[in-house]
């Protein structure tokens, strides 16, 4: 959006009587729009999913796409709520996402509940229903990272001092989380980690060492102690196709299915059956229903919308590097997302059970998603607010 003079100042005087007043025009609307279009998607898709029964969640319908249309409205009022609040107040918000996430994180591990096959990563909460703590934490962790980042850019602390911090603030929860074991979740985390260390300062080639040691030091460990035989059968899998069949059955049903779209989507009645076709391999029901079209217009939105985010970045940059730090971490945490859930239902990347961002099929990712959209459309309307100023 682009501001005149006149519009400038015009809203510089609004500001002095509320931010509410003013919400509407300082609204990062070329952020918001990709996003809105993403869920329409995702809504339109996955009704025909629900309703003739191709995904695991099947016995519920309509309700269960119901319960998915309220997740979408009430993850849009929290985000619009964000934008309303001060940066003092989103740096205590951010502080107490971080803290909460922490404490349901614990309470995960104790709870007992294990609504679904392999990790142990939700919780149940009364009237709400399952949620998944590792949603929020991603959240957590990048507010209170970012201004440890800026901190040591300004030189308020050593490099040693910041990193210790920051290794903290992302080691709980990954400690809490790789051991769920959710090892989709946990890559999130060390990638926001890496792209955030990146744009502070951190040289390719030192990160690409570090990564390198702590694969080799890590993977053992992992495969020992932490991967479950399920996510063992995944990675040998990707490493090796045809290794087993019955661990190969969900690339080649995401192929066939994605296959079968063609150029506008599949119009002769029949679909493939592939697991959890509302979730985690949503992309396949994307392409059976809309096709080339529309697989490329999801990834083209996608595209758009994390481009256009870390530009504003560069902006926030100017002004507030805290914020900036911020934006970077969440953006990335999205790019992950969209890379591996794209890249899994095509074969060119291991299958670690993450959802696509504002499409697959769940409650607590999909207000997660709008909690993430919300901090990102508060930092870039302070953006807009402090030029009209």
């Amino acid at each position: 959006m682009k501001w005149t003079d006149e519009a400038l100042e015009r809203t510089g005087k609004n500001l002095k009587q509320s931010r509410a007043d003013v919400f509407f025009q300082l609204l990062d609307y070329r952020m918001l729009v990709p996003v809105l279009a993403l869920v329409i998607i995702g809504l339109v898709v996955l009704n025909t999913v629900l309703a003739k029964g191709y995904g695991a969640v099947i016995f519920d319908y309509p309700m269960n796409f119901y319960k998915q249309i309220a997740a979408v409205l009430m993850g849009l009022v929290a985000a619009f709520t964000f934008c309303l609040f001060e940066p003092p107040t989103m740096r205590l918000i951010g502080g107490g996402i971080y803290l909460i996430s922490i404490i349901l994180l614990l309470v995960v591990k104790v709870d007992g509940y294990r609504p679904v096959a392999g990790a142990d990563s939700w919780i149940r909460i009364p009237l709400f229903g399952s949620f998944q703590p590792s949603e929020l934490s991603k959240i957590g962790v990048a507010m209170l990272a970012g201004p440890i980042f800026a901190a040591m850019k300004r030189g308020e602390m050593t490099a040693i001092q910041g990193f210790l911090r920051i290794g903290l603030i992302y080691g709980l929860p990954f400690l809490f989380i790789a051991t769920e074991p959710d090892l989709g979740t946990s890559l999130v985390l060390i990638f926001m980690f890496l792209c955030t260390a990146f744009v502070w300062g951190v040289r390719w080639r030192t990160i690409i060492l570090s990564l390198t040691a702590t694969v080799f030091l890590v993977l053992p460990l992992s495969w020992q102690f932490i991967l479950n035989p399920a996510q063992k059968e995944r990675v040998m899998t990707f490493l090796f196709r045809g290794y087993d069949k019955s661990a190969s059955y969900h690339i080649e049903q995401s192929l066939a299915a994605i296959t079968s779209g063609g150029l506008a989507g599949n119009r002769t009645g029949g679909t493939v059956s592939v697991p959890v076709k509302e979730s985690d391999f949503i992309f396949t029901a994307i392409s059976e229903q809309l096709g080339l079209i529309g697989t490329t217009l999801v990834i083209l939105l996608a595209v758009y919308f994390i481009a256009h985010t870390l530009r504003v970045a560069g902006k926030v940059a100017e002004r507030s590097p805290d914020e900036a730090y911020i934006m970077v971490a969440l953006i990335a945490g999205v790019a992950f997302h969209f890379i591996e859930n794209i890249g899994m239902t095509v074969g060119l990347l291991p299958i670690t059970g993450i959802p696509l961002p504002f499409i697959s099929y769940g409650g607590s990712a999909m207000i997660s998603n709008f909690l993430l959209l919300g901090v990102l459309l508060n930092y870039s309307l302070n953006h807009t607010a402090n030029q009209a100023r």
